[in-house]
């Protein structure tokens, strides 16, 4: 598993006689603690002295025991803490000059000229200020006496550089804060409870969430359970709501919905900027329904609980980065942010980001209420305009009328997300004016003519339901295409929908090789990949990819607990995923895994023993557990159980082994909240693109589409969601493993082995540049991979 030596890496970017401090500021988020194993072991490895500053600001301040120097060891076993384990302080002291000037001592004393601040807007503004006001500062203790003059020439400059630590994801530049990932994890879980027992006695349910002036955790919490109605700050209701959102609540009752869900976020205003409290909405409609209502307070729930996969990698990749920014910078840099634009690592500078920040607030305050859904950002409005579209229906003499049918379809295993996916399909579908149809048992069932027509009522409460509520199957459609294009016509299918994974990806293309031959398959077909194996060509992410990494991550964390107490004991783990080593290499990342096999990076039986021989002086030293994942078709020789058998073997004497295959269990389960709203987004954009192709394709009576650009995969790239002609993926695609040729994610492995002290190259060409935040927005897709 050797990989190259960057020379640059090893050349430029050494660390050697620098001393890095890390600290967490303001509220906690779950996460803070993976960022601060990232940036301690980054720092270490890059031959850095690392200090942990305990208590945020308080702890620079007061000095002492507060600031100590980290170890690789003092690390260990933080990954899947929640919270924040050096603690985190409001401190009221280092808002003064007085308390800035004991802070720059300490400091100083320590020889710490580079810090990493993890916090919110208001913990990072202090960090810019205490930069700026360095050089001043240090003077002042020159003539105090406290320090001698070189001291002034040698910790000339400080260098800052931030991570956003903030469930409520109100930081401008980034398209997700550490932390907010898990929040959602918890609004959802408890949303999800709440389902079942409002269901069982026909009760409205009033949710405050937190987010005091950002709405986007009530926001994405009700686009991800499907919430009738949604308060939030940045876009209050228009005058008159209180009716409107009875009807609603009234006539989705008619409806034969036996529950009514409402969102509020705790920072809800009206109009006239005047707060709209969960017992106001309560009482509202208790007097104007008479409906059975309760109120839930979710309060610090969210912040509490394990990091989520997302919020672990992401963590990682922002503090191995934020090193790496520290290692870059230079005297005239300014302060930077380390952010996340759709799965790219970005730097932006500090103070753009926190006056953007400030302006949304100015825009709310100003009752320019539009102007503060824009300045959030593309995703937040992205995010606003998908909720309206798909919870609240349009009368039918509102709604266009195409004439066109639409069918959707699921191919291949199933995945957690695809019936979100379907929902949204639906709604958006209807809402365009066409005629929706659902293909149950996919392709198969195509064939079979298991057709029917699917209403607006008929995918509530979709969202949250595991597996494929459609059917699926693995079936192709190349023996049976004269039946499905049979169906098609009878049907009169305009356009299809194909939601699933490498099959589906197959499936497309065989009907597009049979477009010469049957009329009735030239229609306008986009493909949106789902599958936990992340292995269809042309996207980075599909969607039920997150649920099987939660399920991995969450299983890893209670098997390591399993050993505590006990004698030295090595896991070794066998995920899903065929030939792609996704779930198995980023599973290890989110894990703490100290290796991860996969057939991407071919393994001999060297590197297998260079492994065991790494985690036997590593468990002699200081850890008590070890993690080794395996992907089920990493290699045919070297099987889950050889692996487990060598282990066991040159391990006698210092750690004893245990082996688990997860089996079906990454399939099951309710989707994950980002696969919820990425499903639910994705799906969305893929029947508008199809809107737009019928009506491009529409000649003479009929549709009618036979160029490349008409069987589409809608996939993510990079930073933007991109639709991609069929044909032209069939170059990036090894069909042999059924895997593409290039996979983004590829590019973390070389952290995986770094947080896990090996020696190993970065390549650092792909490492965020410093980019302007105003520059960032606007290439902002309107739908990124980020919820």
């Amino acid at each position: 598993m050797a990989q190259p030596d960057n020379k640059k890496f090893f050349e430029n970017l050494t660390g050697a006689g620098k001393a890095i401090a890390v600290l967490t500021s303001g509220g906690d988020a779950q996460g803070m603690n993976a960022a601060v194993r990232a940036v301690v072991r980054m720092g270490i490895y890059v031959g850095a002295k690392v200090y942990f500053i305990h208590e945020g600001y308080q702890g620079m301040v007061d000095g002492g025991d507060n600031i100590k120097e980290a170890t690789w060891e003092s690390v260990s076993s933080m990954l899947q803490v929640g919270g924040t384990v050096i603690g985190s302080a409001r401190c009221k002291e280092f808002r003064t000059h007085e308390g800035r000037l004991k802070a720059a001592h300490n400091l100083v004393q320590r020889g710490i000229t580079n810090l990493c601040v993890i916090g919110g807007d208001g913990s990072l503004t202090g960090a810019n200020l205490f930069r700026e006001e360095w050089s001043g500062l240090l003077t002042e203790l020159v003539q105090q006496g406290l320090i001698e003059e070189d001291a002034v020439q040698r910790y000339s400059a400080l260098h800052i550089v931030g991570m956003v630590g903030s469930i409520d994801n109100d930081f401008c530049g980034t398209d997700m804060t550490i932390g907010t990932d898990s929040a959602l994890h918890r609004i959802i879980e408890v949303v999800d409870a709440i389902m079942t027992t409002a269901q069982s006695h026909q009760r409205t349910f009033v949710l405050e969430v937190m987010g005091r002036h950002c709405g986007y955790l009530a926001l994405v919490s009700a686009l991800a359970c499907g919430a009738d109605w949604v308060l939030i700050p940045e876009m209050p209701p228009e005058d008159g709501w209180e009716e409107k959102m009875c009807e609603k609540l009234s006539a989705n009752r008619a409806g034969m919905k036996r529950l009514n869900i409402i969102i509020v976020a705790e920072g809800a205003i009206d109009r006239s900027n005047k707060p709209i409290t969960t017992d106001h909405v309560k009482d509202l409609v208790v007097r104007c329904l008479g409906f059975d209502t309760r109120v839930t307070i979710l309060g610090h729930v969210q912040r509490g609980g394990t990091p989520s996969a997302f919020d672990r990698v992401l963590a990682s990749r922002m503090g191995v980065e934020a090193v790496l920014a520290l290692l870059e910078t230079t005297a005239n840099t300014p302060a930077c942010v380390v952010s996340l634009c759709g799965n790219q690592a970005v730097r932006l500078p500090l103070m753009e980001c926190v006056q953007m920040t400030q302006e949304v607030q100015k825009a709310m305050d100003e009752k320019r209420f539009e102007d503060a859904v824009r300045l959030r950002g593309r995703s937040f409005e992205n995010n606003l305009r998908t909720y309206k579209l798909l919870a609240h229906r349009k009368p039918e003499s509102e709604l266009p009328h195409s004439n066109f049918n639409v069918a959707v379809l699921n191919v291949g295993a199933p995945a957690a997300g695809m019936n979100a996916a379907v929902r949204s399909a639906v709604r958006v579908g209807i809402s365009e004016g066409h005629k929706m149809f659902a293909v149950h048992d996919g392709f198969e069932g195509f064939y079979k003519g298991q057709i029917r027509e699917i209403k607006w009522g008929d995918v509530g409460g979709w969202t949250g339901q595991g597996g494929s509520l459609l059917g699926t199957k693995r079936t192709l459609p190349a023996k049976h295409v004269e039946k499905i294009a049979e169906q098609m016509r009878k049907y009169s299918i305009n356009a299809l929908l194909v939601i699933g994974g490498f099959e589906a990806f197959l499936g497309i293309m065989e009907l597009l090789a049979a477009r010469g031959t049957y009329e009735e398959l030239c229609v306008p077909m986009v493909m949106v990949p789902a599958t936990v194996s992340n292995n269809v060509p042309g996207s980075d992410l599909s969607i039920g990819a997150d649920t099987a990494l939660n399920a991995i991550t969450d299983t890893c964390d209670r098997i390591k607990q399993s050993a505590s107490g006990t004698k030295r004991r090595v896991f070794i783990i066998e995920t899903m995923g065929g030939y792609c080593g996704y779930l198995a290499g980023v599973g290890g990342l989110a894990s703490g895994a100290d290796a991860a096999y996969i057939y991407e990076e071919p393994f001999d039986i060297r590197d297998l023993q260079s492994n065991v021989e790494h985690l036997t002086e590593k468990m002699k030293t200081s850890i008590q557990r070890g993690l080794v994942l395996r992907n089920e078709n990493s290699n045919e020789n070297y099987t889950t159980d050889f692996i487990y058998q060598l282990y066991s073997e040159e391990g006698k004497g210092v750690f004893d082994c245990r082996k688990n295959v997860l089996g079906h269990m990454q399939q099951g389960g309710a989707p994950s909240p980002f696969d919820r709203n990425f499903g639910t987004k994705i799906s969305a954009k893929a029947m508008q693109w199809i809107s737009k192709k019928l009506k491009e394709c529409y000649r003479q009576g009929r549709v009618f589409a036979n160029t490349e650009d008409s069987a589409c995969l809608l996939g993510m790239r990079r930073r933007a969601l991109v639709f991609q002609p069929v044909v032209q993926l069939k170059d990036e695609t090894d069909f042999v493993h059924r895997i593409p040729k290039e996979q983004w994610w590829l590019k973390l492995r070389p952290l995986m082995k770094i947080l896990a002290k090996y020696k190993t190259s970065y390549d650092v060409s792909d490492s965020g540049q410093l980019e302007h935040v105003v520059c960032n927005r606007t290439k902002d897709s309107d739908a990124n991979t980020t919820i």
